[in-house]
């Protein structure tokens, strides 16, 4: 008798056992964490996984979704108005920064990204990564009117490398490979300040189209999608482009026409996040700014610090930037030619 009691609650242990590492299983499945192989066994279908879209490898380590090249940068330039000296492709920004306090500690409750944080009349999300659906103006223009400035004047390649209207940005990029491919043109990875100064403008502006935060100017607050990060190494491989493929929200540049900044720069805050050098002393150069598509702060000032300059993923781009010929300086040479 004891023997059958004792090998039916084995019996039961056992069964309850398996269900639950059935259900874990398939949570696991759901999640997108199981190698994609396994996967696929699992559900009884060998088929591979099928993108939803074509993407290409750019130097054997980057992704774009493949697609056409994308508007002659002469055609835009001469649409937008704004090249000015520089060089195709380009937009001359020109102004007045206000300017952050010289850095001391950690966090300055001066500097300006805490300042107009005071000015926020309606919080989505107040802990980080904070989000702030409308900032009031009148109370920002007068909090900030004795803010020092600094002269800034630069060129800012208008879209995310390719820097094309119409093309998908190239995504995947380290710190370094953005470097050297804006070296490879001439150019030079842009500031953490002249990125900051191209988004906010002389007025400092929370968003690149002003105080009121928009889904649908800019593609900002998408609904966070899990990652398998075991899928995304080596990044050259299938299984990284079929998650890349999975977790992609973003867009084509210029697609948004009203994600366009003070400067007529697009796309600076969502889509993608952008690489630049950090402006201040002593610290790792490798800074994001702009945001994703995610639900995160995409706004002008934030900085992602967090990263070095080996750190890549799923939605790092860049863009570059470059002096102004010298010969506008002095206002010869200033007149954009096609």
């Amino acid at each position: 008798m004891s023997r059958t009691v004792s090998f039916r609650v084995s019996a039961f242990v056992a069964f309850t056992l398996g269900v639950t590492a059935l259900g874990a299983f398939v949570v696991r499945l759901q999640a997108g964490e199981l190698p994609l192989e396994l996967a696929a066994g699992a559900t009884g279908k060998q088929e591979p996984r099928k993108p939803q879209r074509e993407w290409r490898l750019i130097d054997g380590k980057h992704w774009q979704i493949a697609g056409p090249e994308g508007e002659a940068p002469a055609v835009t330039d001469k649409a937008e108005g704004n090249r000015g000296a520089c060089t195709p492709g380009m937009v001359e920004v020109k102004g007045n920064m206000k300017a952050d306090p010289a850095r001391k500690v950690l966090f300055d409750p001066k500097s300006v990204e805490e300042l107009q944080k005071r000015t926020c009349t309606k919080w989505i999300q107040k802990e980080y990564p904070e989000r702030c659906a409308e900032f009031d103006r009148e109370a920002w223009l007068a909090l900030s009117k004795d803010i020092p400035t600094k002269p800034m004047h630069f060129c800012m390649d208008r879209f995310e490398y390719p820097n094309r209207k119409g093309a998908y940005p190239v995504i995947f990029v380290t710190f370094h490979e953005a470097k050297a491919k804006c070296e490879e043109q001439g150019k030079r990875l842009c500031g953490e300040e002249e990125w900051t100064f191209a988004c906010e403008g002389e007025e400092a502006t929370p968003y690149p189209y002003g105080y009121s935060r928009s889904a649908e100017k800019c593609v900002i607050d998408g609904k966070w999608r899990a990652f398998n990060e075991r899928a995304l190494h080596p990044r050259e491989g299938h299984d990284a482009m079929l998650e890349l493929d999975k977790l992609w929200q973003g867009v084509a540049s210029g697609e948004r026409p009203d994600c366009k900044s003070p400067s007529g720069v697009y796309d600076m805050t969502g889509n993608i996040d952008e690489w630049t050098h950090t402006a201040r002393e002593g610290e790792r150069p490798s800074i994001l700014k702009g945001g994703y598509w995610g639900p995160v702060r995409t706004r002008c000032r934030p900085s992602t610090r967090s990263h070095d300059e080996n750190h890549v993923f799923y939605q790092q781009g860049f863009r570059c930037c470059s002096d102004v010929p010298k010969k506008s300086e002095s206002g010869a040479g200033s007149t954009q030619c096609d």
